[in-house]
Formats: C-alpha cells, sequence, structure tokens
C-alpha cells in the first residue's frame, strides 16, 4: 500500500514587517532550517514542505487557497516565529479546508543568557506570537491539533507524526470509495447508517453492487491465474495436506483463488479502497469469501462483513494511518468471553475474515464447514494475533453525528490451543477491567464489529476524530462508569444541539 507518494504537509511561518527586512530573512533561513530538519529526523512519515514566509492579511490568504488547491498538500502546520497580529489570519483560516496543526516552538532552544538583547528578543517572539495566533483560532472555533516543545526533540517530532498519519487517512478518505456486494445483514442495526451524511461529512462514497457483477469478474480469471495463485498460497501458508495439489480438497483452494482473483481486479477496476459482502447474499459465489478478504485487507483495503460499510472504512482509515509501523490492523468481532473470575477475557474473531496482519506466525491455510451461508466449505488462514498491547474502535452512526468509541486492550496468547476453532483470532482483557470495558461500550451503543490495532494509539485515532469532525469517546485505564456515562450525557447534548443550529444556519 503506497498512499504517501508525492504528497508532504506544508509549514507555513507567520511573521510582520515591523520587524525590518533583515529580521524577515532571518525567519525564513530559520524556517527552511525547521522543515528540512523535521523532514530528516526519520521520526515523521511525509516530508515537511516550507511553503512561505505569511506577513500580510494577502500572504495569508493566498497561501490557505494554495492549501486547498494542492492535491499533495495534506495538511498545514503554522508557526509564528514573530509576533504575527492574528487579525491578518482571519480571512485565509475562514477557508482554509486541510488539516491544521499548531507547532509552538522557536528555532533556538536555549536563552542565550550572556548575549541577549533586544533584537534577539524581537527575532524570537513564538512565546506570545503562537498565542495570539492560538486566541484567534479558539475564537474562530477551529479544529487543530497543538504540539508544544523545541522541533528538534524526538518527541516533538513523534506528535506531529501521530497528526501527519491522522492527517493523511483523512485525505486518503476524501473521494474515497467503497462497494457494497449485496445488501446489509438483514434485521441488523448497527452495520446500518446514513451514507449520504458520510459523504457529506466524511468525504467517502458507498455504493453497492450486485453479487453478479463480482461474479462476472470471477468467471473471467483464466486458469493459469488460478495455478500461479495456489502455488503463491503453498509458498506463504502451511497448507493442509488435502488443499495441496492432487488434495481431496485442492479444489476448493482453487475456487478460493478465483475468488480472490476475481475480487481484486474489480476493486482495482473500481478504483475501490474497501468492500463488504455477506453471508446472506452469495448468489454465484461457490463459498463464502475467506482467505480472499484476509489477504486483501492485509494488502491495505478496509473490509466488513455483513455489509458493516463503516467499519470498512475505518479499517481502510487505520490501515493507512499505521503504514510502516510493526504490528497489523484489522476487521474484528468481539465474539464470545472467558468468564472466570478475575481472568475475564474476550475471544475476538469472525467466521473467517481477519487479517494476517496481526499475526507473529505462520497461518495455516485449511478448509472446514462454515455451518452458515449455505454454501461449500470456505478456505481461510488460521492464526493467533500476537500479544501485546493494542485497541478496539468502532465508527457508530447516532443519527445526529458520528461517534469513534475506543477501547484499549492487552493481547494475550490464548492461555490454551483451540484445536477445534479453525479460525483467525485473538485473546484480549479489556481496560479497565472486563466490567466496566463492556458496560461503558454498550452504554455508548458501540458496534459488535471493530478495527483491532496493535500499532495505533489514541493520540492517532483522537486526532483523527479531531480532524474528521467525529465525537471522540474512550474506554481506557482510566475509565469509571459513572463518569463516563455523565460524559456521554453531556456529549449527546452538545451534539443535539449542535445539529439543530446547524440546520438552523446558525
Amino acid at each position: 500500500m503506497n498512499e504517501t507518494s508525492n504528497l508532504r504537509i506544508w509549514l507555513i511561518v507567520g511573521s510582520q514587517h515591523l520587524y525590518g527586512t533583515q529580521a524577515l530573512q532571518e525567519v525564513e533561513a530559520h524556517a527552511h532550517q525547521v522543515a528540512s530538519g523535521l523532514s530528516e529526523s526519520g521520526n515523521i512519515l511525509l516530508p515537511i514542505s516550507y511553503h512561505g514566509l505569511a506577513t500580510t492579511p494577502e500572504d495569508i490568504h493566498r497561501m490557505c487557497l494554495e492549501a486547498n488547491a494542492s492535491h499533495t498538500c495534506i495538511g498545514v502546520i503554522l508557526w509564528m516565529h514573530t509576533f504575527s497580529p492574528a487579525k491578518m489570519w482571519i480571512n485565509g483560516l475562514k477557508i482554509l479546508r486541510k488539516p491544521l496543526l499548531h507547532l509552538h516552538t522557536q528555532f533556538n532552544r536555549d536563552i542565550p543568557w550572556g548575549t541577549i538583547d533586544m533584537d534577539f528578543m524581537n527575532l524570537n517572539q513564538s512565546a506570545h506570537g503562537d498565542r495570539e495566533l492560538g486566541h484567534l483560532m479558539t475564537r474562530m472555533g477551529i479544529n487543530r491539533a497543538i504540539v508544544v516543545g523545541h522541533w528538534r526533540q524526538p518527541e516533538v517530532q513523534q506528535q506531529i507524526d501521530v497528526w501527519c498519519r491522522a492527517a493523511l487517512a483523512w485525505h486518503d478518505w476524501q473521494g474515497a470509495r467503497f462497494v457494497r456486494f449485496g445488501d446489509n445483514m438483514r434485521q441488523v442495526a448497527v452495520t446500518e447508517g446514513d451514507k449520504v451524511e458520510a459523504e457529506y461529512r466524511l468525504g467517502f462514497s458507498v455504493n453497492t453492487h450486485g453479487v453478479g457483477d463480482l461474479v462476472k469478474e470471477i468467471s473471467a480469471v483464466s486458469e493459469k491465474e488460478i495455478h500461479e495463485c495456489c502455488e503463491l498460497y503453498d509458498a506463504l501458508y502451511r497448507l493442509q495436506p488435502e488443499l495441496r495439489k492432487g488434495g481431496a480438497k485442492h479444489a476448493s483452494l482453487q475456487e478460493a483463488a478465483r475468488i480472490e482473483l476475481g475480487l481484486r481486479k474489480f476493486l482495482q477496476q473500481g478504483g475501490y479502497k474497501g468492500f463488504t459482502d455477506t453471508f446472506e447474499d452469495l448468489h454465484g459465489l461457490k463459498q463464502l469469501p475467506g482467505i480472499a478478504v484476509q489477504r486483501l485487507m492485509q494488502e491495505g483495503y478496509g473490509f466488513g462483513a455483513e455489509g458493516d460499510w463503516k467499519t470498512a472504512a475505518l479499517v481502510r482509515a487505520m490501515k493507512v494511518m499505521a503504514i510502516g509501523l510493526p504490528g497489523g490492523n484489522s476487521f474484528m468481532e468481539d465474539y464470545t468471553y472467558h468468564l472466570e473470575p478475575g481472568n475475564e477475557l474476550v475471544l475476538g474473531a469472525h467466521m473467517l475474515e481477519v487479517c494476517p496482519s496481526i499475526t507473529d506466525q505462520q497461518p495455516s491455510c485449511e478448509v472446514h464447514p462454515l455451518h452458515i451461508g449455505g454454501k461449500d466449505d470456505p478456505v481461510r488462514l488460521v492464526f493467533n494475533a500476537a500479544p501485546g498491547p493494542a485497541l478496539n474502535a468502532s465508527l457508530v452512526d447516532m443519527g445526529n453525528h458520528f461517534r469513534l468509541l475506543v477501547n484499549e486492550v492487552e493481547a494475550i496468547r490464548p492461555p490454551q490451543s483451540l484445536p477445534k476453532l479453525p479460525v483467525a483470532r485473538a485473546v484480549w482483557k479489556p481496560y479497565p477491567n472486563f466490567q466496566t470495558a463492556c458496560a461503558a461500550w454498550i452504554l455508548a451503543g458501540g458496534a459488535h464489529h471493530t478495527c483491532f490495532s496493535q500499532n495505533l494509539t489514541q493520540a492517532h485515532l483522537r486526532g483523527f476524530a479531531t480532524i474528521a469532525g467525529l465525537e471522540y469517546v474512550a474506554i481506557d485505564q482510566q475509565t469509571q462508569f459513572e463518569n463516563f456515562a455523565e460524559q456521554l450525557r453531556w456529549k449527546e447534548l452538545y451534539y443535539g444541539l449542535k445539529g439543530m443550529l446547524q440546520k438552523s444556519g446558525i
């Protein structure tokens, strides 16, 4: 998944003409060094490109227009090197549509105690120049990230990287297309939602194709392609003997390969970044897609089962945010519980579709009855998720807004082997504890489908929610249920009033 080529972050630096030509030349030289230093640090996913020195309202308005129009600029960093009167920024910030980060830093790390004079003071005024801009952006109600500290500090660079990844995922959503093969699983509530509102608010579209459209592409796959794909399976995974060439169920592997090849071609030709399916609408398919979905997710496609387009979009966004980070992200479902007192656990899985990016094992390629869907036995990859810190995230349509609900968890190795459970799975302990986590999730209206992440943190998802205008709700080690419930009540009031004001044009 190469989603970063040619993309960059713009650094715009604020000042004014009050300080004279020489001072502005120094400011610009410093800005170039900051941009190149951040880019060359190795701690930030995308390059930081110095875009200009803003000293007049006309400069600022022009640069904001340019940022909006640029296909390669995915976000803007603002830094006030000197004092930049904030009224100059009003008209520019009113029209800026790109994610925004306010970097509160200064060029020098230390005060030169023995030589500091008024020239130095006039040149290095971020301490109050950024406060001036901060006041204006708060008064204007502008959502932005704020990072504080010296630009050479790794922790500062890492915070910029977190925002950069969130901005990249937002950029990826704009104009993205997700395809629904068939419709929603019948009578299920949480996988439904307002697709028109999602496109308006979040930038991606969701449209349905009949399964027959996919079957047509699958039927066109050549025997040569199927043979090469089966050989790839044999090289990458531990194949059950009966799936190997000459085995009793090799035809099932061939059919799984045919589905993968046709599905990939359909997605590529349509420019889709993710998809859904449902076992209630498989007309023309011989088996429910299993290994095909798992491998496509590993390549970066979003996926949601049973028509769950919101989770498909979220899986895609989280995979984009996590580019280059160790660990993986996968479609997931809280499936069943271990309720031993004091050692409560969640077993997460799905019928077939869990991404191999979350395992540290070589997956086993197997075929077994599914006992649901009424089709031939599907081929799937079987493995355990790697242990370690993780989180589950759910994108929920609340009717008047979208909520991003996140639960921090600790994944563990399964306490015992699971010889009769032939699906990929993860086992975890939710924070702060099982009872609080489950009660809070249910109270918040969280879905049973999630994206399970081993490499993203709350900071990534909170930053993404800020950019996307999503309500962000966290269940973590500090969560107390009564406080959590009170927080939800205030949030419902806020978003209800906000929606009413937006509809009335206020």
